[in-house]
């Protein structure tokens, strides 16, 4: 496969993983320490009018992913974007050099889904994307194997290392020409 071609000075990362695995979280302290910008999609689609609608199973706004990507798209181009979001499917291949896939022991991901009050359907459809790793195969069969990786995220210190894992990344980032 051809190497992309970047005239980004910052690189974009996006975070990707199951609800409660702790993306809004890391994304928001690794933009505090390296100043890059944090990107909630779900909050961005909200603020911006970019939903279809209100899905009550699952308590919830769905985006409209092309009026998003749309959006996002000048933004992505600059670079130097933290982009958190659980799904990752319909971002365009180019727009990230990482892609972060956050995952959860599922005991941990049921007591936080409980305590956030989530439906039965919403508990089980979410415990279920993190038993079959949904979103770590969305990733794999959607970006290139090198640019991504699998951060565990139980505990806040995991949070911790990760953030520091990828400010490390960040710091020795160099655009591909």
């Amino acid at each position: 496969m051809a190497q992309k071609t970047s005239c980004r000075k910052r690189p974009n990362i996006l975070i990707t993983g199951t609800l409660g695995t702790g993306k809004t979280t890391t994304a928001a302290a690794l933009a505090e320490v390296t100043e890059l910008r944090h990107i909630n999609v779900g909050d961005f689609a909200n603020e911006k009018n970019l939903t279809n609608g209100w899905d009550d199973t699952f308590d919830c706004y769905y985006i409209n992913e092309d009026l998003v990507c749309n959006e996002l798209e000048n933004l992505m181009e600059e670079g130097g974007n933290i982009v958190d979001h659980h799904g990752c499917d319909f971002f365009p291949e180019c727009w990230f050099d990482r892609v972060v896939v956050l995952q959860t022991d599922n005991s941990l991901l049921y007591d936080r889904f409980t305590k956030r009050g989530y439906s039965d359907q919403k508990l089980a459809s979410n415990t279920g994307h993190e038993i079959f790793q949904v979103l770590l195969e969305e990733a794999k069969e959607n970006y290139p194997e090198d640019i991504v990786v699998i951060l565990r995220s139980n505990s806040v210190e995991d949070i911790t290392k990760n953030v520091e894992t990828l400010t490390s990344w960040i710091s020795n980032w160099s655009p591909v020409l």
